[in-house]
């Protein structure tokens, strides 16, 4: 992960990775030590294709964050935020996100508590806007984050999904 997030396509839209693997390890420390309880609030997961990892996606729930400056509008708590990007530059424009995405929401939608899933990447990275809308998300608007200006996009739970 710390190699990945050096990576120029990632960091472009990632930031700067953190210096060292320990402070890769502190900022993640949560959201590991999350899925290893079955905690909701941040998941971070590796997305693997044949075997071999290909991508990195985290799955958070928005309300967890309002005193971080995060989506003090969202009160569901069981929307969830995800973000995630490919490893490899190469494998870029041939379909491979938006499976991820599609196969990741999936995953979500099989905890009936999954009312939404939400997205908000750049408005500049075209990328992965269509991505985005190609797995079923839909444009909201813009908005201001601690991030920056994002797009926010949501897909909503498919009709008749168990709940």
């Amino acid at each position: 992960l710390h190699a990945w997030l050096g990576r120029p396509h990632v960091a472009a839209w990632w930031g700067e990775a953190p210096a060292t693997l320990a402070a890769l390890a502190a900022d993640y420390a949560d959201a590991i030590a999350g899925a290893a309880a079955g905690s909701a609030a941040h998941r971070c997961y590796l997305a693997l294709l044949d075997g071999t990892p290909v991508g990195f996606i985290q799955a958070y729930q928005p309300v967890a964050f309002h005193a971080e400056g995060w989506w003090r509008d969202e009160h569901d708590p069981g929307v969830r935020g995800i973000d995630q990007f490919l490893a490899d530059a190469d494998r870029l424009d041939r379909g491979l996100g938006t499976a991820m995405v599609r196969a990741f929401l999936a995953h979500l939608f099989t905890d009936p508590a999954v009312t939404r899933v939400q997205t908000d990447p750049d408005p500049a990275n075209g990328r992965a806007v269509r991505c985005y809308e190609k797995a079923g998300f839909r444009a909201v608007r813009e908005m201001d984050t601690p991030d920056g200006r994002a797009l926010l996009m949501y897909c909503d739970r498919p009709s008749g999904a168990d709940r």
